[in-house]
């Protein structure tokens, strides 16, 4: 078994640049379905999702190739639409490629989709943008969907990111024009957008709550860069601030993370935000201060997806901090861990409150889903003592080698068999 052993107490210091997110690539990947010809997609993280959604690819007819963070895919060949039950329950982005699947075949064969367990994540918003764009929608042992999508007004009761995605990535190959009403306007999905449009498609509105979409357009190969993970920077920019020091990123937008940045700078941190780079520093000798409720909530808010690693920080501070989760059901599984460190938190149902001690102190602790693995990373950081930390298949989905990222930064880590 891999864990990471880390020995906190070591300030942070250097500079660093953000590989490419994982929740862009993942669906410009099943995107690749809809081009006529070959992709080619640099600053691809290396990541076991990515492995996965690359495997799924293959299985359906692609031909794929990968050197190093750069990735071809040819989906010249692509005539499959099933994907098997172990690819789905590998990653819950499976899901992804619903709507790219109904867009160049006109039938889709799924299973449900794994993943970490945060809770319920019902795909029902996925399966009604289908049906709006009349496709037949049948769940018998999986999920079963037929037709040539049509153009039409696709109304969302949640901005939910993966339906979304998945109404812009089956309107593009539909009949005429379709509008998505109450779409998430994430950072990803302008990306989504952005390479779409590089292809030869006509996608409009993504940042916003309406996007709309010119079907039928064909789309040639092309290339395109991946932008960077502005949640592997926000867990990178909690660990500086749990073991202090200075730490300047680059190759992430700095808007994407005003709400994460705003809650360090409360914190005590001092924050610089350019174009060119993010930096965050923290005087070790002075503690961080607890800040008012940190709800989270669907972008421009504070994103779920830092929530944990926020948290890990700010268990080692003065004063107190009250999280309430909107997003998912399972989202403190990380809390216990930080528990056996020292941490002083509570929870009762979606809000956790957080009473800050003077320091935690290393442990043996267990990811169990990947942005509670990046928190307990950085709360071992800023602990006295040794932290081993296990659970890495779920770190390694989301972050390319998170042990190397924060060895250049200073950190004392290192990834070990037992």
């Amino acid at each position: 078994m891999s864990v990471m052993y880390i020995r906190g107490g070591n300030p942070l210091e250097g500079e660093l640049a953000v590989h490419g997110a994982k929740n862009s690539v993942l669906p410009i990947l099943a995107a690749c379905l809809l081009a006529r010809g070959p992709v080619t997609l640099t600053n691809c993280p290396r990541l076991t999702d990515v492995t996965t959604a690359l495997g799924i690819l293959r299985c359906l007819g692609c031909q794929v190739e990968q050197e190093g963070r750069t990735i071809v895919v040819d989906p010249t060949g692509a005539v499959g639409s099933t994907v098997s039950e172990e690819q789905m329950r590998a990653m819950r982005s499976s899901i992804i490629f619903l709507g790219p699947l109904l867009a160049r075949t006109g039938e889709a064969h799924l299973t449900y989709p794994g993943g970490c367990e945060l809770g319920p994540r019902p795909i029902d918003l996925h399966l009604a943008a289908i049906r709006a764009m009349g496709c037949e929608v049948r769940e018998d042992r999986g999920i079963h969907c037929q037709g040539r999508p049509k153009g039409g007004e696709v109304q969302l009761a949640l901005p939910s990111v993966g339906a979304t995605e998945n109404a812009i990535l089956c309107a593009v190959g539909a009949d005429g024009p379709t509008t998505i009403i109450n779409a998430a306007r994430e950072p990803e999905i302008g990306d989504l957008q952005s390479f779409l449009n590089t292809l030869g498609a006509n996608v409009r509105g993504a940042g916003s709550s309406t996007v709309t979409v010119e079907g039928g357009r064909p789309l040639s190969g092309g290339e395109f860069a991946i932008m960077g993970d502005r949640i592997v920077a926000a867990t990178l920019l909690s660990a500086a601030a749990s073991a202090g020091g200075r730490v300047r990123l680059r190759g992430v937008d700095w808007r994407h993370l005003a709400t994460v940045l705003s809650v360090f700078h409360q914190a005590g941190c001092r924050v610089e935000s350019r174009l060119e780079y993010v930096e965050l520093k923290r005087d070790r000798a002075k503690p961080l201060k607890g800040v008012p409720t940190i709800r989270t909530a669907p972008y421009p808010g504070f994103p779920t997806d830092a929530q944990a690693p926020v948290m890990a920080a700010l268990a080692a501070s003065q004063g107190c901090t009250l999280f309430v989760e909107t997003m998912f059901d399972s989202r403190y599984r990380h809390v216990a861990e930080l528990m056996r460190m020292g941490a002083d938190i509570t929870t009762e149902g979606r809000v956790a409150l957080v009473r800050g001690v003077e320091r935690l102190h290393g442990a043996r602790v267990e990811a169990s889903d990947l942005r509670g693995g990046g928190a307990l990373a950085a709360a071992a950081l800023g602990a006295e003592g040794a932290t081993v930390l296990s659970g890495l298949n779920h770190i390694d989905r989301g972050y390319e080698g998170l042990e190397e990222m924060l060895r250049v930064l200073g950190a004392d880590v290192e990834r070990r068999e037992e």
